[in-house]
């Protein structure tokens, strides 16, 4: 059943009018980590967990990550551009496919700031001059998250159509559970400010490498997990990170088996588990 992709219509599509809440945990996290912000391409909102206010300025309003449980990613409308049965894939592009060269990376994680293995992701977007494929699969595709929650799409800048600013659309699901529709935006975007769907907690992360643009955006689902954050096992099997030590940047260790290299000095804290913080440590 790999090429089927469940779909619950309306599962995940009713509005929300609660404005989720900036925690303490949040805040901290993003003073820790602000200089190891990417520079995001024409401007716009950082991850939390990237970015922090300067010269003393007022925090602005996070996009869904992982802090104390108590923030899960908005639902959107799917949209008449959907089409169930995606193939299995985590690349929607070939080597001659035209486009502005995109990666979108991150993390699916549970209310208790756990990561959720093997949660379903499809994604659909429009091509580069902003049409949909209904006959058949161009820009759609779906994939499992790894053991450590993570996920990562290789694919192009989505193209601009009348009424729409640019954007993903993507479901989520973690086994067994109720589907998010959603979809994702870039920061900079002149139609931001027009488009009447447009969530500024949906923004990606967004920088330039190269030729091509790379963003990141973690989901968290409305899913129920024990133990929470702070009852984690700070040592799991197969780890040599640990809590309450100060790391430097280049330092190498493993968590749950996955080896991973500190991005920015800083002193551990639990919480900040490697697979949570993409921003003090990266794969590899």
């Amino acid at each position: 059943m790999d090429n089927a992709t469940p779909h619950e219509p309306n599962a995940s599509d009713e509005a929300s009018g609660d404005r989720r809440r900036i925690s303490r945990k949040g805040l901290l996290k993003a003073a820790i980590v602000a200089s190891a912000a990417p520079l995001l391409a024409g401007g716009g909102v950082a991850l939390a967990r990237d970015a922090a206010p300067s010269g003393g300025g007022a925090l602005l309003a996070p996009t869904p990550q992982c802090d104390d449980g108590d923030d899960t990613t908005p639902p959107q409308m799917e949209g008449p551009y959907f089409k169930p049965n995606s193939p299995r894939r985590t690349s929607l592009v070939t080597p001659g496919t035209p486009g502005v060269p995109l990666t979108v990376s991150g993390y699916v994680f549970g209310r208790a700031c756990r990561p959720i293995s093997g949660a379903l992701l499809d994604f659909w977007q429009a091509d580069t001059n902003g049409s949909y494929d209904m006959a058949q699969y161009a820009f759609r595709g779906h994939q499992f998250t790894g053991a450590d929650g993570s996920f990562s799409l290789t694919t192009i800048m989505p193209g601009l159509y009348p009424g729409r600013t640019r954007h993903i659309h993507v479901k989520a699901q973690a086994p067994g559970g109720r589907i998010l529709t959603t979809q994702l935006y870039f920061p900079g975007e002149p139609r931001n400010n027009t488009d009447a769907l447009f969530d500024p907690e949906l923004l990606m992360n967004v920088r330039s490498v190269g030729n091509g643009r790379q963003g990141t955006f973690d989901f968290v689902l409305d899913v129920a997990q024990t133990p929470g954050p702070t009852d984690l096992p700070t040592d799991p099997p197969g780890s040599t990170w640990t809590p309450g030590t100060s790391y430097s940047a280049g330092d190498r260790v493993t968590y749950g088996g996955v080896a991973y290299r500190c991005r920015q000095a800083h002193r551990s804290l639990t919480g900040w588990e490697p697979p949570n913080v993409p921003a003090l440590w990266e794969r590899g």
